[in-house]
């Protein structure tokens, strides 16, 4: 997996290109839950962190996880909005416990998807 660097997540979301990150899962009884999060430049120039926690409904035939139905279909991800970048990957970093060095460009999620099935 080939992730951005620091540079080239704020040259993508500079230009409108959204940014995603792989978080974690959390494995309940009889279920697990996927946890990710996009930042986007929205039309008014502001930056939006979504989060989003799906339940695992993939396999290596199925690896759309936009597709996942939410946890909470009232509520599918929690966005907060930010003047800059930088204010924005700060909140990821510190909220959600996000790595500055494992962004990839939107639609690569589908990629650490995929990784976290061969792993688990």
């Amino acid at each position: 997996m080939k992730y951005l660097s620091s540079e080239q997540l704020k040259t993508n979301l500079s230009s409108g290109k959204p940014i995603e990150q792989w978080l974690s899962y959390q494995k309940q009884s009889d279920y697990t839950i996927l946890k990710w999060l996009r930042i986007d430049k929205e039309k008014d120039s502001t930056y939006s962190v979504s989060y989003m926690e799906c339940f695992d409904e993939g396999d290596e035939d199925f690896l759309d996880i936009y597709e996942f139905a939410p946890l909470d279909p009232d509520e599918p991800f929690i966005i907060n909005s930010f003047s800059t970048i930088d204010e924005a990957l700060i909140f990821a970093i510190d909220k959600y416990e996000a790595s500055e060095s494992r962004f990839v460009p939107a639609g690569m999620i589908q990629d650490e998807y995929k990784n976290y099935l061969r792993k688990r």
